[in-house]
């Protein structure tokens, strides 16, 4: 990406802060959103969290919903639009991009949106599904890291959507979750991204 990845790793971004918006344009959606410096892909949105949008499944079940990694919070918003009976959970350790997230939930009156920092959402809140361009470049073991603490936390019947782009490991990541224990498929390939649903761990799924 275009900005230095450490900036919007951090909790309070080094680099100073400069506002900006973009256009959120999608078949069923058009948001104008406030972005700024230090945040992911804050000058334009990410193909890949297009390509996620345009495609991953609506939920399954019942349930509250996550993005993972929120930024400024294009996933949540849309999220947020689509299932407006739902709570919607926009999670990251950027202190900047939450409160964009805020921000941009109070202008498009989207009011089921809580922006949380990860430490901050209750512990036995659950998932019916989670949706994530997750942070990829962090490294292999922060990554997997942070897929443990969420992905345990699918309800039975949800399932997790990633877009990873393909030469950055989409499909190792794919390999790893099977044999983690989170069954894992390659839901579709677009434009250089792959699209991985996860299942929830076997030993969640038998009480369905």
């Amino acid at each position: 990406m275009p900005e230095p990845p450490e900036h919007y790793y951090a909790s309070t971004p080094g680099v100073a802060s400069s506002r900006r918006t973009i256009e959120l344009d999608l078949p069923d959606l058009r948001l104008t959103l406030l972005t700024d410096t230090g945040v992911f892909s804050f000058k334009q949105l990410d193909a890949g969290t297009r390509v996620l949008l345009e495609n991953a499944p609506r939920p399954a079940v019942r349930g509250d919903l996550l993005d993972l990694g929120c930024g400024y919070g294009p996933i949540a918003l849309t999220l947020a639009h689509r299932q407006r009976r739902r709570r919607v959970w926009a999670v990251d350790v950027n202190e900047r991009a939450l409160e964009l997230v805020r921000e941009n939930a109070a202008a498009a009156g989207l009011s089921g949106v809580r922006a949380a920092l990860p430490g901050d959402v209750p512990a036995d809140v659950r998932f019916a599904a989670v949706y994530s361009n997750p942070p990829i470049r962090v490294g292999k073991a922060a990554l997997h890291d942070l897929l443990l603490q969420w992905l345990p936390r699918l309800l039975p019947g949800g399932a997790a959507y990633l877009v990873v782009q393909r030469n950055l490991g989409s499909d190792s990541l794919a390999r790893w979750l099977s044999e983690t224990g989170f069954p894992t498929r390659r839901l579709l390939s677009r434009h250089g991204y792959r699209v991985l649903e996860v299942k929830p761990r076997s030993s969640t799924t038998t009480t369905e």
